[in-house]
């Protein structure tokens, strides 16, 4: 069943709006009037074709780190994986981005999805929780980079060369996001082109040399569960982190829920068909199935000239996940400090509308997490983002309760009950994700959530004492009415 059929499926003529329309109802979130996150006028907002690369970068940027699960679990498994794990994990994700991004189309995204129903306190566990996560998920990238990198200058393999080479690629990489949200859009549309088109051109070339009973190999007690999910659920989460960008889209209500369908679309086709046309038209070989293997497989196929293309598409595609990936982190950082949950100075812009203390602070993170091994960084994080996808969930259903009539410019179509059922599934795999997780693993990943747990009672304890500025911005609609004077209701009745 394709996923624009599962959406048909679930719309309620009645109230639904399939995800990519709109229906005309005005923003005012579950607070009041209508309101604009502040934003520079001068600084041009992101439209629909920019938002699908971002959310594209932001969730896969491309086949390259699907490898593993071939390794892990064979052909057939990975084919799967990558066809039934959408349904379960990013379809869902999805749809609760499109819903509650446009309730609340503001820079702080799923902290104010948290804030406004638990309260600020887990409004700030979910942004630590989900800043981490984002921090050492974009630590891998300059270091995928130059893997790939190494094969044509060794010289940055490893020792002094290595080190000098990650810190020039993330300086230039934060200077990009420096320079705007508008810039960072269409250089991930012209990164994405270029990072897909050589395995167009490599399945056009490999088809006579697919045979079908390839893909059907499967040895269920040889699997190595714990990558085979890892590998997935990395691939395929981060749907959620376009929603701190939300305040610099162009008419969020609209541009939302149209950009997530198509990059949903876009991001599975990106995957399956890869995996399809390497399983298909090579002996398989499930030890030599790791990071980079594709480019192997199309020097098979095509040649070197194809093997070298794969090898710059995937250093492109690095480059397109790093910057997608930093932007959302320090705007979500600012949309905290808009808030009061973070020291004013995180709130301040540059002149091109960037957060410009959030980009520091993010980039600042990656260096010093840049050490890690691949596997390290992909399970830590993977454990953060389950704690803090947990609190999304647990936030959407509270407000499908608590709120029912506010404004949701895109609404799920289904019930209370329909909402509960939707995030069983991903809740489940979640579940089974943390209980693969090593010992190792799970210490840092738990310290790092009691850091959180203490954090916020220390800034409070900083702003009582007036020691930094805290200030909460008066153009955004209160998440509960009982600040600035608000009397109005709520919701729309």
């Amino acid at each position: 069943m394709g996923i624009q059929s599962l959406l048909q499926k679930l719309k309620n003529p009645a109230t639904a709006v399939e995800m990519g329309e709109y229906d005309g109802v005005q923003y005012v979130g579950v607070g009041v009037g209508e309101a604009a996150t502040p934003r520079l006028d001068s600084v041009r907002k992101v439209s629909v074709l920019p938002l699908v690369f971002l959310i594209f970068y932001e969730v896969s940027g491309g086949p390259f780190g699907v490898e593993d699960s071939v390794q892990a679990a064979g052909p057939l498994l990975s084919l799967l994986g990558f066809l039934i794990f959408p349904f379960i994990w990013s379809v869902p994700e999805a749809l609760i981005t499109a819903e509650m991004g446009t309730m609340f189309p503001e820079n702080g995204g799923y902290v104010v999805w948290v804030s406004s129903a638990l309260g600020p306190y887990w409004g700030f566990q979910q942004g630590w929780m989900k800043w981490l996560s984002g921090v050492i998920d974009n630590a891998l990238y300059p270091v995928l980079f130059l893997d790939y990198l190494k094969s044509a200058l060794p010289i940055v393999g490893s020792g002094l060369p290595r080190v000098a080479a990650v810190l020039i690629l993330t300086g230039a990489l934060t200077y990009m996001n420096f320079r705007g949200l508008t810039i960072v859009g269409w250089a991930a549309v012209l990164l994405g082109v270029l990072s897909i088109l050589p395995f167009v051109i490599m399945g056009f070339i490999a088809i006579p040399k697919l045979e079908p009973s390839r893909w059907f190999v499967v040895n269920l007690s040889d699997v190595d569960w714990n990558l085979y999910l890892n590998t997935l659920f990395w691939n395929l989460n981060y749907w959620d982190s376009i929603s701190t960008l939300a305040g610099e889209v162009d008419n969020p209500k609209r541009t939302l829920p149209k950009a997530l369908f198509y990059a949903l679309i876009l991001v599975i086709l990106g995957y399956f068909f890869p995996l399809l046309i390497g399983t298909g038209a090579i002996q398989l070989n499930r030890d030599l199935w790791s990071d980079g293997y594709f480019a192997v497989i199309a020097k098979m196929i095509g040649g070197a000239w194809l093997s070298w293309w794969i090898e710059g598409a995937a250093a492109m595609s690095n480059m397109g996940m790093f910057v997608a990936e930093m932007s959302s982190d320090s705007f979500q950082l600012l949309g905290m400090a808009e808030r009061g949950m973070l020291p004013e100075f995180f709130a301040k812009r540059s002149r091109y509308g960037t957060p410009l203390i959030g980009i520091l602070f993010s980039a600042s993170g990656v260096l010093l997490l840049s050490w890690l091994s691949f596997q390290e960084i992909v399970a830590a994080e993977n454990f953060l983002y389950c704690f803090g996808m947990i609190l999304e969930f647990i936030a959407f259903i509270r407000l499908r309760i608590k709120r029912p009539f506010a404004s949701r410019p895109y609404k799920i179509p289904v019930g209370t009950v329909g909402a509960i059922l939707l995030c069983i599934p991903p809740t489940i795999l979640i579940c089974v994700v943390l209980a693969f997780s090593s010992l190792k693993v799970m210490v840092v990943s738990l310290t790092a959530v009691v850091i959180g747990l203490v954090m916020q009672p220390c800034l409070k304890y900083v702003e009582q004492r007036r020691w930094l500025k805290f200030s909460e911005s008066c153009e955004l609609p209160d998440l509960d009415g009982s600040n600035r004077g608000i009397t109005e209701p709520l919701v729309e009745e």
